[in-house]
């Protein structure tokens, strides 16, 4: 685990602001036509996360996968796929390798690949967020569902139907 440095009780404050209230600028902002505020909400975010928490700290990671998934959405993976990349690797250095956490880097990072066409590194990356969340979520979980659907439509795009079908099924009592 690395060491993180202190921040004062307004610093703290200002990330747990902005914690708040980012989340909902970027899902109004992408769903009103307004995604460029929420980007410029993110970036800002991300940006008084490090100074106050420092370049190490897990919390950045959160504002880093926002910011990616942001990037993703708007087609843009070479700006989203180095900020995933940072957030896995600040998370891997400060967490256990089965945290939750993990499971949100590994899954956006495999999206930009797959949306790239790049299904071999995405499917790598699927495949270990999968094992992270269904170790820790109940099997109907929605980030365990949109996991499997993230990953069924890779498989599908490489002619694994079957497999894709399989992933995806409801179990039935």
């Amino acid at each position: 685990m690395s060491s993180h440095r202190s921040t004062s009780v307004s610093e703290a404050a200002a990330c747990r602001v902005l914690y708040c209230f980012c989340p909902s600028q970027r899902t109004t902002g992408f769903y009103d036509g307004q995604e460029s505020d929420s980007e410029t909400h993110r970036g800002r975010d991300q940006e008084i996360r490090e100074k106050t928490l420092g370049p190490d700290h897990p919390d950045l990671a959160a504002a880093l996968n926002g910011l990616g998934s942001i990037y993703t959405r708007q087609g843009k993976y070479e700006e989203a796929e180095p900020l995933y990349k940072r957030a896995l690797e600040i998370q891997e250095r400060a967490l256990a390798p089965d945290h939750l956490s993990l499971a949100y880097s590994l899954h956006g990072l495999g999206s930009v690949y797959r949306d790239q066409q790049r299904f071999a590194d995405a499917e790598s990356l699927y495949k270990r967020a999968l094992a992270i969340r269904e170790k820790t979520l109940e099997p109907d979980h929605p980030d365990l569902v949109l996991l499997r659907n993230s990953y069924a439509t890779l498989l599908r795009a490489t002619g694994r139907d079957e497999e894709a079908d399989a992933l995806t099924a409801v179990p039935t009592d």
